[in-house]
């Protein structure tokens, strides 16, 4: 990855983060105390002027194995 488009992908983390600081405490809440196989990740989505959408998964290991590669990425 160039550095321009690090610097790019850096910025707009540090914005999401100054944005929606009680999300980003959520997640090092939940990363801190790590996901394990069988966790159940569900996620709600509701538009300002529709119903609410939700799906769910159960983490599997090929999942872990992902979120490792993601988080050694840094």
């Amino acid at each position: 990855m160039n550095p321009a488009a690090l610097m790019k992908i850096m910025k707009a983390k540090n914005e999401f983060a100054s944005n929606h600081p009680k999300f980003v405490s959520f997640l090092k809440a939940v990363l801190g105390k790590g996901i394990e196989e069988g966790t159940v990740i569900e996620i709600t989505v509701t538009p300002p002027n529709g119903s609410p959408v939700t799906t769910n998964i159960k983490v599997k290991q090929s999942d872990l194995e992902l979120f490792n590669e993601l988080k050694n990425m840094k």
